[in-house]
Order: C-alpha cells, then sequence, then structure tokens
C-alpha cells in the first residue's frame, strides 16, 4: 500500500509539472575558423561576438534569459579590462523598469463603416493592432480623417491637419515626413512619437498608419504579419505606468498596403492616387465618410532588464565629474518567425559586433598609459531594439553623478567587404567634427559622407537618446569604399536580406581587421574629446542643438 500510495503521488506531481518550454529551431552550425595571422584586437572581437551571437543566447531579446546572460558576459569583460561598476548599488548593472505588451490572437478589429455597410479587415492580413501599454482591451468607434504624414512644422510652411479638426476623431496616415524637408527636420518629424504628441495635442483619439506603395516594396507587410507575436516594450515610471504611452489615442493600428483602399478610398479618391501625391508632396488633408471602429487586444506584464555600466575614472580633478559616454546596444530581436527552419534572430552584426568593437575601445583606452582627463563611461544598453529604451532611461537617470558631455555610439557597424574607409554619422552637428577628423587621420583612416542621408540614421540608433537629453552624439559606421570591390552593394545585400533576420549570424564575412581598426578610431575619438580644454557644444543654428541642447556661440 505504501508503494502504492508513493507512487499515486509521483503520478500527482508529474501532472502538475509544466510542459517543458518549446525550443527554438537552431542555426544550421557553423563552422569554427581560426586565423593565425590575426592581430590579438581583432582575435578578441570576434570571441566575444561569437559567443554574443551564439543560438546559446537566443537572439538576446530584452527581458530574456538569453539577454540576462549576454550582460552577464559583458559586465565580467568590463571587470577582466580594468574597468570599475559604475551602475547602481557598485554593481556593473542598471535595471530598467519596463511593462511588455504582446498582442493576442482574439479581440481585435478594424472596421470600416461606410454607406450603410461594413467592411471588417483581417487581422495579420491587413492590419495589425499597435501593442496598447494602457489597456489590455480597448475599443473605440469614431469618425476618421486622413491628415497625409501627420506633420506641423510651422517653421517649414507645412501643416498636414490645414482644413480638418482632429479632435474626437480617428487620424489616417502614411509614415514618413515630406521629401522636401532637410535630413534633419525630416527625421524629427518622421517619428512616431512627434506624430502622436501633435495628434493627442489636437484631441484624436486613435491613429492608423496606412503602408504606403513605396513602403512595401522596401519592406514587405508579410514580415511584419509574421513576427505579430513579437513583444513591444516602454519604460515604466514609479506610478507603475508606461511612460510616453499617450493614452490618450486608444487605439493604434497599422494597416497593409493591400488594404489601403479600404481605408482611403472615398470622394473620388484612390489610395493609388493618395501614394503618388506623397511622391509628389501634394498631400492633402480630407474628412474620410462613415466611421471606423478599432479594437486591441494586448497582455502587458511589468518587466525589467538592465543596462550594463562600467567606468574609468579621469584623471583631472576639475573634469572628472564630466563623462563622454560610450553606448552600443546589447539586445536584439530574439525568437521569431522561422525562415528556412531557422527561428532564432542572432544579430551578429545588430548588435553583437557593435559590443565587440566597444569592448575592444575600452580595452585601448583603460591600457592607455595614463588616464584620460574626463571620465569615460560604457554602456551595454538594453532595449534598443524596443524603441532605444535602455539609453532614454540611461541618458535620464544616469547612474552616475556628474554630466554627459558627448555620446560615442557604435551600431551595426556593416563590415563585410575590406574598406578603406568609416562613415561618421552626425559629425557635422557638433564640434566633434574636428576632434573625429582629428582621430580619423592619426589612425589612417579616410572618412566618408552618409551614401543615405535620407534614411536619417542619425535618430534611429541610441545615440538620439542622448541628443534629446542634449549631449552632441557621433555614430561611426562601416565605410563604402571597397579594397577589392563595391562595398555598398555587400552592405545593400545585407539590409535587403538579412537586416532583423536569422541570417544575420556568424555566417557572414565579417571583417575582424576591419573591426578592430574602427575599435581603434573609436577609442582615439573618446582621449581626444576626454582630454580637451573644452566640452562639446552644439553648432550654432543646429537643429537639434536648437530642439534638445545649448548651441555654440556664433563666431564673430
Amino acid at each position: 500500500m505504501r508503494r502504492i500510495a508513493l507512487l499515486s503521488l509521483a503520478l500527482a506531481l508529474a501532472a502538475c509539472q509544466k510542459a517543458p518550454a518549446p525550443t527554438a529551431p537552431a542555426s544550421t552550425p557553423v563552422k569554427e575558423t581560426y586565423d593565425a595571422s590575426a592581430g590579438s584586437d581583432a582575435r578578441r572581437i570576434e570571441a566575444d561576438v561569437r559567443f554574443l551571437a551564439d543560438d546559446l543566447l537566443e537572439g538576446r531579446e530584452a527581458g530574456t534569459r538569453g539577454y540576462e546572460l549576454a550582460s552577464l558576459y559583458v559586465a565580467q569583460r568590463f571587470r577582466a579590462i580594468g574597468l570599475a561598476p559604475a551602475g547602481d548599488d557598485g554593481s556593473y548593472f542598471q535595471t530598467v523598469p519596463m511593462l511588455r505588451g504582446v498582442r493576442q490572437a482574439d479581440g481585435n478589429a478594424l472596421v470600416v463603416v461606410r454607406d450603410g455597410q461594413e467592411r471588417a479587415l483581417r487581422f495579420r492580413d491587413d492590419f495589425l493592432p499597435g501593442i496598447n501599454f494602457n489597456e489590455a482591451q480597448a475599443s473605440v468607434e469614431a469618425p476618421a480623417v486622413f491628415v497625409g504624414q501627420g506633420v506641423y512644422a510651422p517653421e517649414l510652411q507645412h501643416d498636414d491637419f490645414a482644413g480638418v479638426d482632429v479632435k474626437g476623431k480617428i487620424a489616417v496616415l502614411f509614415n514618413g515626413a515630406p521629401a522636401k524637408f532637410d535630413n534633419d527636420r525630416r527625421a524629427f518629424h518622421s517619428s512616431r512619437a512627434t506624430k502622436a504628441e501633435e495628434l493627442v495635442r489636437r484631441g484624436a483619439v486613435g491613429m492608423i498608419e496606412v503602408q504606403s506603395d513605396d513602403e512595401q516594396a522596401r519592406s514587405p507587410w508579410q514580415r511584419r504579419a509574421d513576427n505579430w507575436q513579437t513583444p513591444g516594450m516602454r519604460l515604466r515610471g514609479a506610478d507603475g505606468k508606461g511612460i510616453d504611452t499617450w493614452p490618450q489615442l486608444r487605439v493604434y493600428a497599422m494597416a497593409s498596403s493591400a488594404s489601403a483602399d479600404a481605408l482611403l478610398s472615398a470622394g473620388g479618391r484612390t489610395a493609388g492616387q493618395l501614394s503618388q501625391e506623397l511622391r509628389d508632396g501634394k498631400l492633402r488633408a480630407f474628412d474620410l465618410p462613415g466611421t471606423i471602429r478599432l479594437a486591441a487586444h494586448t497582455a502587458i506584464a511589468a518587466v525589467e532588464s538592465r543596462n550594463v555600466v562600467a567606468r574609468l575614472e579621469g584623471s583631472d580633478a576639475a573634469l572628472k565629474n564630466e563623462h563622454v559616454v560610450f553606448s552600443a546596444h546589447l539586445d536584439h530581436v530574439g525568437i521569431g518567425a522561422p525562415v528556412k527552419g531557422d527561428a532564432i534572430y542572432n544579430g551578429a552584426l545588430d548588435n553583437a559586433l557593435g559590443i565587440g568593437v566597444m569592448l575592444e575601445a575600452a580595452n585601448r583606452l583603460a591600457h592607455d598609459g595614463a588616464a584620460p582627463k574626463r571620465s569615460v563611461l560604457f554602456v551595454a544598453v538594453t532595449a534598443e531594439e524596443k524603441g532605444l529604451l535602455g539609453a532614454e532611461w540611461f541618458a535620464r537617470h544616469p547612474s552616475v553623478d556628474g554630466t554627459l558631455v558627448a555620446n560615442v555610439n557604435m551600431d551595426m557597424p556593416m563590415l563585410l567587404s575590406p574598406t578603406k574607409d568609416v562613415v561618421p554619422i552626425g559629425v557635422e552637428h557638433s564640434t566633434l567634427h574636428p576632434l573625429v577628423q582629428q582621430a580619423a587621420k592619426e589612425i589612417g583612416v579616410s572618412l566618408s559622407p552618409d551614401p543615405s542621408p535620407e534614411e536619417v540614421v542619425f535618430v534611429r540608433s541610441d545615440q538620439y537618446a542622448f541628443i534629446r537629453a542634449g549631449v552632441p552624439a557621433v555614430y561611426l559606421d562601416g565605410g563604402y569604399t571597397g579594397v577589392d570591390g563595391d562595398a555598398k552593394s555587400v552592405q545593400d545585400a545585407f539590409l535587403k536580406e538579412r537586416y532583423h533576420q536569422p541570417g544575420d549570424d556568424l555566417s557572414q564575412p565579417i571583417q575582424w581587421a576591419d573591426a578592430a581598426r574602427l575599435a581603434k578610431l573609436n577609442a582615439r575619438i573618446g582621449r581626444l574629446i576626454a582630454d580637451s580644454p573644452q566640452r562639446p557644444q552644439w553648432n550654432a543654428g543646429d537643429f537639434f542643438g536648437e530642439k534638445f541642447g545649448k548651441p555654440a556661440k556664433a563666431t564673430p
């Protein structure tokens, strides 16, 4: 009887156990190679990237065990280099509080009610609700209005809201900002946050972003639809509520270009005509007939992730409380829809390589003889892929006393073909420019202009969080002047085929020697900033300086 009782207890306990979590299909094993001729700096970077981009870390999504392993690794690398911890409570870690939202398969709707008929768009195929961090289940039905790209820029004599009232309505719009804007203003006004703030100010209750034909050609809707379960995140305040979540916009959604006619064709207009007017810069706002019913169902939970922060203390008593901040994001997008049987999005270039470059720059500065005059911080930030959240938290809540005077960011250096140059993104905005030029000359590398300024990369990585805090920044990308051919075509192929895909893995022909050169250049830039008599300043008249910082005074 005792054996029967024990067996019954064992069976009961087994029944209570949760089934093991499914594991993602692994990538095709990458053949190990060893280049005996490589420099020790290149090998260190390669070793870091090989660990951080391994399947073991499952794509390093913020808030996951894979990311925690990556952050522990970077903390111990900082320790081995000889950098002091500069996070919370004497540790290498700064806690970043967030909300995590995941779309649910049920309870979502986008219904166009027009001319006495209802047309329901299909979840995933036609539309995706935005992740709602304010209400788990939200629904609104209201009149709708088309507002072009949702841009209000009176300084440029541009108003997409002219002639319409959005109060109490759902705003329907295209992404981006007018092509006639200069790159800086187009970058600022393309931001979803900028548009949401303007819509809230005007009293809108919802927003629908419609994918244009050109967007569909660049980034097919199916990619987004396949990864509809990917979590979103927002920073969480002390009250437990999300920061920058705009609860006044009850529901937000994205609609595919294929469903654009259902939303926009009215009064003799078609979605195709509006897409052409978008290209021609001739969009005008107009009220849409009928109403639109929007609903979203989101699972919301409080989560935490962490930045990894280390400090090299400055040697000058008057300057050591001023900090030059090196940053690189440690997270990637995790596990997603399988592509050719592989569901792990390793993020080798994006941004394991950026972390490797930052670690090598840290190693150079830490062993560069005398310490720099200003202190230098090295921050591996979390949740860049969720909206620059780790960098935003650090810029708002630095884990060190003193001031942040400059940011040198490293993100996705596309070093897939040997090159002779680097591209300093954003260098023209501040007095960092001559320092970057000097460092490049000393290292023996040429500087090339951004070949795709219309992509406004300057506001699409972590440096923008520091810019918004008024801190001048620069971000160095891989070059385009190939040693043996056209490096740009190689980079374009990466962006088209492997960016944010499982193919961003260790099978790529990463140029470790170029990565070591980039680390050397970044270290030299950091040293020049740290030792300069004057802290960096925004150039007089600079858009970002006037918007967020204190620009330098014009020279008479």
